[in-house]
């Protein structure tokens, strides 16, 4: 996968679509990624009670973590997960939470948030691959549908 190429278009999708977000400083868009994580493994946790597809949590949190990795200046790489298990996810998402509590005490935070958020791109990934999940194609279509759901955007 072209990481750096999927991180753009994250890019130019959330300069037009979530611009609130963008205009956060730094550090508080961090922090919302990180709660971003908490709430998707919230969503994989509660398996088939969770009225939003696995599929959809898988695209949500990938188009994250790309947002996160252009908040941290982080270009993604291919990682492999020790495994696919849905407690690897939340490991990682919390280790992203304890990036972001570190902040709020003045203590060396990135290099955590770096790693958490590398590794949790690692466990997407391969998650989508064990699934036959095409993640590039559903995030497309996911930008898609946010775009169009903006009061200022165009008609179709």
């Amino acid at each position: 996968m072209d990481f750096k190429k999927q991180q753009q278009i994250q890019y130019q999708h959330d300069l037009s679509n979530h611009f609130d977000i963008l205009a956060m400083s730094r550090v508080d868009r961090i922090k919302h990624y990180g709660l971003h994580f908490a709430k998707y493994a919230g969503r994989f946790a509660r398996g088939n009670y969770e009225k939003k597809s696995e599929s959809q949590t898988l695209v949500d949190a990938f188009l994250v973590s790309l947002s996160a990795a252009n908040a941290l200046n982080q270009l993604l790489e291919e990682t492999l997960p020790h495994s696919t298990e849905f407690a690897i996810f939340t490991d990682y998402s919390g280790r992203f939470a304890d990036a972001c509590e570190k902040i709020d005490h003045l203590e060396e935070f990135r290099d955590h948030a770096l790693n958490a958020n590398s590794a949790i791109m690692g466990w997407l990934v391969a998650f989508a691959s064990i699934r036959s999940v095409d993640i590039v194609h559903l995030a497309a279509e996911r930008r898609n549908f946010l775009a169009r759901r903006a009061v200022y955007a165009e008609v179709q």
